[in-house]
């Protein structure tokens, strides 16, 4: 988007920015950002207990409540292989440095994650002045729902993918020979990765919304293709998921729910586009009918 377009489209009278004060407005959004990033990422350093005993390494231990409720589930079902992570996994650091740069980076990704809607706002308030009203509109709505979005899917990912994650690679064994010993930082490693990409992923709606908006897929392609998506999300859903067909099934659910709901995300879109065209023809049409008569 050209800088020029920055400018308080929406409030007439106010002159156009230069690109030297289109950066020093980028620039204070950015350091508000960091600001919030940093805080946040001081008070998770702060509250250690919380953030590893809790958090980071409640997945792993018997009575985390994913592991309870299969377990539940299991004797229910007569199913013994439902019930996951009985034993509590046993964690080393093989670094002098190891737990201290590991709770520094930790404690960077709690701030990422928790500042994330503050970010999304900062970047909102940056290109709200280019928009018009009823873009405004809409893209204030998008940073809301972008930020429930990202969270809905760090909580899935946290609470149902990394217990099924944590158990399938600490119980897989390539010989009786071979004792797994996992280190500290790959046990976080996965969890974050596994929690950030299902975060992103269940930014679907949202970049269906925006694509639409600027033409690039419609209702009617995501229809054309839903087989092909179905494909494309169980494919995804094998790569952050376990090998299993059970883990799969769940992240594939609520991804193809999703792809649905962007379905009817896009059609909204487009409606609104064609109002907003016949809206525009109407009252072109007024003022043409108007001249005439005069």
């Amino acid at each position: 988007m050209p800088m020029s377009l920055l400018s308080n489209r929406g409030n007439k009278g106010e002159k156009e920015m230069s690109f030297l004060e289109h950066l020093e407005e980028l620039r204070w959004h950015i350091i508000r950002s960091i600001i919030a990033i940093v805080v946040l990422m001081i008070v998770a350093f702060i509250f250690k207990n919380i953030l590893f005993d809790v958090v980071i390494l409640g997945p792993k231990n018997p009575n985390f409540i994913t592991n309870r409720l299969l377990c539940q589930l299991g004797e229910y079902l007569n199913s013994p292989s439902l019930c996951i992570n009985t034993k509590p996994l046993n964690l080393i650091s093989i670094k002098m440095s190891g737990q201290i740069t590991t709770h520094i980076t930790v404690a960077l990704v709690a701030g990422l994650i928790l500042a994330f809607p503050v970010v999304l706002w900062e970047f909102w308030q940056f290109f709200k002045p280019a928009l018009h009203e009823s873009e405004a509109r809409y893209a204030k709505g998008a940073v809301l729902a972008s930020s429930l979005l990202f969270f809905f899917g760090v909580l899935f990912g946290y609470f149902l993918l990394a217990p099924l994650s944590i158990h399938f690679l600490s119980t897989y064994a390539i010989s009786d020979e071979v004792v797994n010993q996992i280190n500290v930082r790959s046990y976080i490693g996965t969890i974050t990765s596994i929690c950030l990409a299902t975060g992103a992923v269940f930014e679907l709606p949202i970049i269906a919304f925006f694509l639409t908006k600027i033409g690039v897929v419609t209702p009617t392609f995501m229809r054309k293709y839903r087989k092909h998506a179905i494909v494309v999300i169980f494919i995804i859903a094998a790569i952050i998921t376990p090998p299993d067909v059970f883990s799969q099934t769940l992240v594939a659910i609520p991804l193809l729910i999703l792809y649905e709901v962007s379905i009817v995300i896009s059609g909204r879109v487009i409606k609104q586009k064609e109002k907003e065209r016949n809206d525009f023809m109407n009252d072109d049409n007024s003022e043409t009918t108007e001249v005439a008569n005069k």
